[in-house]
């Protein structure tokens, strides 16, 4: 058989007929998001692996008090929320938080999102740091989520994660404060029964952590 026919054979045996192309599920408005995230949030403090885990404790926290959550308001505000932390949608003279709320329409309805769920996810993203105080419970387990992710081992892997590997700024000595910041106030602001049930653990752990890095480097003077 001549070389071209062998390849029109070959791809005539592998080719997918349309029908099969027309039958392919679509793909929903929740993939669609999580992929945005892939693309677009990569770091190890606040990156998709962070919303994944937030996501995850949050309807585990909702199923635990057995709170009604709308979990398409959830997802979208879970993997959306730090969207403003990455360009080109920064803006570093306002809160990540309020700058993700105010964007996050546009990047969700050309995805298919039920567009009349949108306040309750601007709500969930503009309330998730444990410094604002939630409306909607939605914000209250997302809020609880992202509290805790910043205690315990993760805590501090997140917060270590901050510091610049080429010497540069900040440095290790220089995110220690942020550690201190965050075992001192987190706590008091998680919120919701589950989240306290387990805010105990998080706490000591990182307390633990940072006492045991404090004895490792005499007194963090060789951090």
């Amino acid at each position: 058989m001549r070389p071209l026919k062998l390849l029109l054979a070959t791809l005539a045996l592998v080719a997918v007929p349309a029908s099969a192309l027309a039958d392919s599920p679509p793909v929903s408005w929740r993939e669609k998001v999580r992929a945005f995230n892939i693309e677009h949030c990569k770091h190890p403090a606040w990156g998709t692996s962070h919303s994944d885990r937030d996501y995850a404790l949050a309807k585990a926290m909702a199923a635990t008090d057995k709170a009604q959550l709308d979990e398409d308001v959830l997802f979208a505000a879970a993997y959306l929320h730090d969207i403003a932390a990455f360009k080109p949608y920064e803006k570093p003279d306002l809160d990540h938080s309020d700058v993700a709320a105010d964007i996050v329409g546009s990047i969700l309805a050309p995805m298919g999102f039920p567009m009349e769920k949108l306040p309750r996810v601007q709500a969930a993203i503009r309330e998730h740091m444990y410094y604002r105080t939630p409306t909607v419970p939605e914000s209250l387990y997302l809020h609880d989520a992202d509290a805790l992710d910043w205690l315990g081992a993760i805590g501090a892997a997140r917060i270590m994660a901050l510091a610049d590997p080429n010497g540069g700024q900040p440095d290790a000595p220089a995110v220690l404060p942020m550690l201190k910041e965050n075992l001192r106030d987190v706590p008091a602001r998680v919120l919701s029964p589950a989240g306290k049930a387990l805010m105990p653990a998080r706490r000591d752990s990182l307390a633990k952590w940072m006492e045991n890095l404090s004895a490792e480097t005499e007194g963090y003077k060789t951090l």
